[in-house]
């Protein structure tokens, strides 16, 4: 985990950011806590401890500090323990690190105000919060209010598909209210470690300690889950319509990152694609210009970084992502019928 841990004695001030994968429902912090060990182990009196990682409320408090104190010193008065969520968005040309506000919680007064001072001290805004267990839930409240809008958005698109009514146009519409409404946009699925997962946490959370289920953030779960299989539907349909047989047709997929213009492909749709591709027997190839090969149902596919010049070639097009250096004009001009779901192109069948 770490190479040469002997060499961190002379450091103040500690982030922790290690992964927490999903593990049998929660965050696995097996990571959290070997950091944990690591710090105990050289940890000095005034230092600041800061946990980075998004988890359940409590694990600050809970996880972290008794690991810490086996090192003799007491939290919030031989050291300092907060919690500051993270919120960097990978590809995102306009927040970054500085402009994006930083929430942070301290296990009390004095830890809050040295984790409020030392993020300030490179971030434009910091807003500290009531304590560590506040600041943990905030982080999850975040994505949990996107993926819900997200599942409503989707579910709504795919009834709007049967309606014969624009989902596109429907949104575009409802955005021109100046207040009480902020428009989210469906899709071919949700990915990533922090939409698709940290909801989980709160409702596993929420299920251990009051054993009660949170209902919206497992029905809006299943939802966006579900919208990979929906698009692969969607292309078996729009093949059967074009007369060809599915089997053995030619699909170009276009976007492999979860997200445009990323080689990150953590819970990316394309997976689930690519397994009812599979599973139907469609042939097709794949195009990031940011990534080269992608590890499915233990097969290694690769990945095409320019477009392939006999597009005329496939029979569908299927566009999960937009990246920014997409020649948009030239998948149009090849006449082939092109499934967008990301409902950018208007020449093109839409989710």
């Amino acid at each position: 985990m770490f190479s040469d841990s002997s060499k961190l004695g002379i450091y103040d001030i500690f982030i922790i950011c290690v992964p927490t994968p999903l593990l049998n429902g929660g965050p696995d912090l097996s990571m959290v806590s070997q950091a944990g060990e690591l710090i105990a182990n050289i940890i000095k009196k005034g230092s600041l401890v800061i946990l980075e990682s998004t988890s359940y409320p409590g694990t600050t408090e809970d996880v972290l500090l008794p690991v810490i104190e086996k090192s003799k010193l007491k939290a919030g008065v031989d050291f300092f323990l907060a919690f500051g969520s993270e919120r960097i968005d990978p590809g995102n040309k306009i927040f970054g690190i500085k402009n994006t506000p930083k929430v942070v919680g301290g296990i009390e007064k004095n830890s809050t105000n040295k984790a409020v001072e030392f993020y300030s001290s490179f971030i434009d805004q910091v807003v500290a919060a009531k304590g560590t267990r506040e600041a943990e839930l905030s982080k999850l409240l975040e994505n949990t209010y996107r993926i819900v809008n997200i599942a409503l958005v989707n579910e709504l698109s795919m009834v709007c598909n049967e309606l014969g009514i624009d989902i596109w146009d429907t949104i575009k519409c409802a955005s021109t209210k100046p207040f009480g409404f902020q428009p989210f946009f469906p899709g071919p699925g949700v990915g990533g470690h922090c939409i698709p997962i940290d909801p989980i946490y709160l409702s596993k959370f929420v299920f251990e300690n009051l054993n009660k289920n949170f209902e919206l953030i497992n029905l809006s779960q299943k939802i966006n889950s579900n919208m990979p299989v929906y698009v692969v539907n969607r292309s078996i349909e729009l093949l059967k319509k074009l007369n060809k047989d599915s089997i053995n047709s030619n699909v170009l997929i276009i976007g492999a990152g979860y997200k445009a213009d990323i080689s990150d492909t953590r819970e990316s749709p394309i997976i689930k694609v690519i397994e009812g591709f599979v599973e139907n027997k469609i042939n097709f190839v794949i195009h990031d210009s940011h990534i080269n090969e992608i590890n499915v149902i233990s097969k290694i596919f690769k990945i095409e970084n320019k477009l392939p010049n006999n597009l005329s070639s496939f029979d569908l097009i299927l566009i999960l992502q937009h990246s920014s250096d997409l020649d948009t004009q030239k998948l149009v001009s090849s006449g082939v019928q092109i499934l967008d779901t990301r409902g950018r192109i208007e020449e093109s069948e839409k989710l």
